[in-house]
């Protein structure tokens, strides 16, 4: 049986590829921070591996306070330093490391893909960029590397699980105008590109975000429509900024992207828009 390693398994995201790779017949090796400050412990959960799911990293939506920066940067880097270090060390290299990264890398100009990004120069686009050279380090290693850049995740938990109370009370509505915009994609269209991953050459870069990119009105309307609620509470941005500082750039300030090099591999998406998306979650 072969071992699928994966660096914070007990995440959103995490629970439901261990599900999936569990039900595949692989056997999933969960790390913890004790293991990955010990790297000849860590060189002998890799060694021989199948793949290393490399999730690990502190809650993005939060007041970045000085310190929270420093766990945003820290909870990334360190663990996928301590993960290069261990591949380096092992015999039987793994046989490919898909590490995480975030649309957040993108400026918020217009809609882009892997090809033609322009790079947003602010904290989480410098945070992910970091985070991805770090990764690719891999690739020298004989490992072949993708790095899954995510947008918001939605399923039975995560995100969307915040997102819903209000909704369903009937106070839901936009943020700010509404306006910005919202790329995101269903947990059962992440697991399977995980799966895709294993069995096809994926290398380099990859946004996992569905097909069709949406504005957070977009989302509002097809929370309303499904959930029969109306959405006539915007919540201003000021009370976001008040709330998270910073940090609130997240939930403000979205990015509009679209997955060309995983459409272009084969890959196909069961749920391509944020109506198939929410009725599929919620309806």
């Amino acid at each position: 049986m072969q071992n699928i390693v994966i660096t914070g398994a007990s995440g959103f995201v995490g629970t439901n590829l261990t599900k999936m790779f569990i039900d595949e017949g692989y056997n999933v090796i969960a790390v913890n921070r004790k293991d990955l400050q010990n790297i000849e412990k860590l060189t002998s959960l890799l060694n021989n591996a199948k793949a290393i799911i490399n999730l690990a990293g502190a809650n993005i939506i939060g007041r970045w306070s000085d310190e929270y920066k420093k766990l945003l940067y820290s909870s990334r880097l360190d663990t996928t330093t301590a993960l290069i270090k261990a591949i380096e060390k092992c015999e039987i290299k793994p046989e490919i490391l898909i590490s995480t990264s975030a649309v957040g890398i993108y400026s918020n100009k217009k809609t882009y893909n892997e090809e033609n990004g322009e790079y947003a120069d602010d904290f989480l686009g410098n945070l992910c960029k970091e985070w991805e050279n770090k990764a690719l380090e891999a690739k020298q290693f004989g490992v072949r590397t993708a790095i899954f850049r995510f947008g918001i995740v939605m399923g039975d938990g995560g995100a969307l699980a915040k997102m819903l109370l209000p909704f369903k009370l009937g106070v839901g509505g936009t943020i700010g105008n509404g306006s910005q915009a919202f790329s995101f994609i269903h947990i059962k269209d992440l697991v399977n590109a995980y799966k895709f991953a294993l069995n096809n050459p994926l290398e380099d870069i990859y946004n996992l975000t569905a097909p069709v990119p949406t504005t957070n009105k977009g989302l509002t309307t097809a929370l309303g429509k499904t959930l029969h609620r109306p959405t006539i509470f915007p919540v201003p941005e000021f009370v976001l900024k008040l709330i998270f500082g910073e940090g609130a750039k997240v939930l403000t300030d979205g990015q509009s992207v679209e997955p060309k090099r995983l459409q272009e591999s084969g890959f196909e998406f069961e749920f391509k828009t944020i109506d198939e998306t929410i009725k599929n979650l919620v309806g």
